[in-house]
C-alpha cells in the first residue's frame, strides 16, 4: 500500500518553476533513491514531501496510516551544525520532539527509544560525548539515530555519505540497507552515488530534463539513465 503519494507536482521559488508534472507513489518497504542533475529540484522536492515548502501546483498525501509526524529525516548538515555543543544523548533524544504532544518533558518511553537508537547505530560508548567531537561518520550515526527516533515506518535521507571517506560511506549505505530489509522502513534517499543507487535501491526516480520513476532495472535500459552516466563521465 501506497505510504506517499505524490501528484502533478510542479515545483520552484519565487515564481521560478523547476520541475513540473511530477507523479509517483512509495509503497511500504521501498528503497527509493531520487536521482538527477544538481538544480533538478532533488532537495525542493524533499522538503515538498516533509511539508517545509508548499508545492506550485499538485499535493503530496499519505497512505497506509503514515502521518506527516512519523517522517524521520536526515538533512545535509551545515559547517554551523556539525559544531552543534550538545552530547550525543541530547541530540538522540531530540528526535523524540515530535512524539511529546503537550507534554513538556520527555518520558520513560522516549528515553527507552532515544538509548535503543543509540545502540541500534553502534554508539554506546559515545552516548555523553559532544557531538561537535565526532567525527564525520559518527556524526552521521547520530543523527540517522535521532531521525529513527522519530519513525519506524519512513526515513528521508539527503546525501547522507557526503563528504564521508570510502570505508564510512560503505558502513553509512549497509546500515541504511539494514533498516530497510531488516526492520522494514521505508527509505527515500537523495543521491548522487548512481552505483550505490543500483546497487541497494528497489525503485530510482530521476529528475531533470528527463523524468524517470521505475524499477531499477527500467531505469538502467532508460535514456535518463543513460544520459546522467554520461554527464558522470564528463564532470
Amino acid at each position: 500500500m501506497a505510504q506517499l503519494i505524490c501528484q502533478d507536482l510542479t515545483l520552484g521559488y519565487d515564481g521560478h518553476v523547476i520541475l513540473s508534472g511530477l507523479n509517483f507513489e512509495v509503497d511500504a518497504g521501498d528503497y527509493l533513491c531520487i536521482v538527477g542533475e544538481n538544480g533538478s529540484g532533488k532537495s525542493t522536492l524533499m522538503k515538498t514531501i516533509l511539508g517545509l515548502q508548499s508545492p506550485m501546483h499538485g499535493k503530496v498525501t499519505t497512505g497506509d496510516g503514515l502521518r506527516r509526524s512519523e517522517i524521520g529525516y536526515l538533512p545535509q548538515q551545515t559547517v554551523v551544525q556539525r559544531d552543534f555543543p550538545a552530547s550525543v544523548w541530547e541530540i538522540v533524544l531530540s528526535g523524540c520532539q515530535g512524539r511529546q504532544g503537550l507534554r513538556p518533558f520527555y518520558n520513560k518511553a522516549d528515553k527507552a527509544l532515544a538509548s535503543e537508537n543509540i545502540r541500534k547505530m553502534g554508539l554506546d560508548a559515545l552516548t555523553r560525548r559532544c557531538y561537535r567531537e565526532l567525527s564525520g561518520g559518527q556524526q552521521q550515526r547520530v543523527l540517522l539515530a535521532r531521525a529513527l527516533c522519530a519513525t519506524q515506518k519512513i526515513l528521508l535521507l539527503d546525501e547522507p555519505v557526503s563528504g564521508l571517506d570510502p570505508r564510512v560511506t560503505a558502513e553509512m549505505y549497509d546500515l541504511i540497507d539494514t533498516l530497510n530489509k531488516r526492520d522494514g522502513i521505508t527509505i527515500i534517499m537523495i543521491s548522487h552515488d548512481l552505483d550505490a543507487a543500483m546497487r541497494y535501491a528497489s525503485r530510482i526516480l530521476h529528475i531533470g530534463s528527463t523524468v524517470f520513476f521505475g524499477s531499477k532495472e527500467d531505469y538502467l535500459k532508460s535514456d535518463a539513465a543513460y544520459t546522467f552516466r554520461k554527464e558522470g563521465e564528463t564532470a
